[in-house]
């Protein structure tokens, strides 16, 4: 579906975090981390209005683009015009993680196999792999209360969440949350990576060999030093150069 550009009827500013949301769609989907229309990634549009962006419910990750993103209020109520509708019950955990957390600019969460696979496990991560010290060094886990469609569970997630980077969802998913869709995506991408070999290595079914838990301190610090500082915004640059290679079209 052709949806007109809204380029020239945004500020610069939520045009850019269009740009980037799409892209952060297109790349969840690139690395199989999608589940057809469902789950979302919601952005933070800048400004006072506590507006966000999320996808219009309907179209697959692959085919959204800048301008197919739909404005939303705290409470998901549409303030831009779209063909497609909103999924309210899909915006519960993204509005309350948003509604605590100042610094979220970005929420994706997913329901990947092996995501949910690890959540369903009684222990959680294991500390057996370098990307799950990443992990690990922010990590929190909120039990399973059904489908997340009540406001009544909202405190429960926003208190289990507090102030980390990692949210497993037992028996549901994973979530992150970061400054900019790219630090999100760049942690969705570790740990889903995280979850993908611990199940790899489960299934060899031999004794698994632990990290010493005295490596497992100090990784944000070890993350600033192997991303020159930079954090996401090291790889995010080549991440769109891949996706314009791919199809640029998610840029419209």
């Amino acid at each position: 579906m052709q949806i007109p550009s809204l380029k020239s009827s945004v500020s610069a500013d939520e045009w850019q975090l269009r740009v980037d949301l799409a892209a952060g769609y297109r790349l969840v989907a690139a690395y199989g981390m999608s589940d057809l229309v469902f789950t979302h990634i919601s952005a933070r549009i800048p400004g006072p209005e506590h507006h966000f962006l999320i996808n219009p419910y309907g179209m697959m990750f692959d085919e959204i683009t800048a301008s197919s993103l739909v404005k939303v209020d705290q409470s998901c109520h549409t303030l831009s015009d779209s063909p497609f509708p909103v999924n309210p019950a899909g915006f519960t955990i993204h509005s309350a993680i948003h509604q605590a957390r100042k610094d979220a600019g970005c929420v994706l969460h997913t329901h990947t196999r092996a995501g949910i696979a690890v959540s369903a496990q009684q222990d959680g991560v294991l500390p057996i792999s370098q990307q799950s010290t990443f992990v690990l060094a922010s990590l929190a886990y909120h039990d399973y209360e059904g489908v997340a469609l009540r406001d009544e569970e909202k405190p429960r997630l926003q208190a289990d969440l507090g102030d980390k980077t990692f949210l497993m969802l037992r028996n549901h998913g994973l979530l992150t949350v970061g400054r900019t869709v790219a630090d999100a995506f760049l942690s969705m991408y570790t740990f889903e990576n995280t979850c993908r070999i611990q199940v790899d290595a489960l299934a060899g079914g031999k004794a698994l060999t632990p990290i010493d838990p005295q490596i497992l301190q100090g990784m944000n610090a070890v993350m600033k030093t192997v991303t020159v500082g930079q954090g996401a915004a090291l790889v995010w640059p080549a991440l769109l150069r891949k996706l314009d290679r791919m199809d640029p079209g998610y840029r419209d």
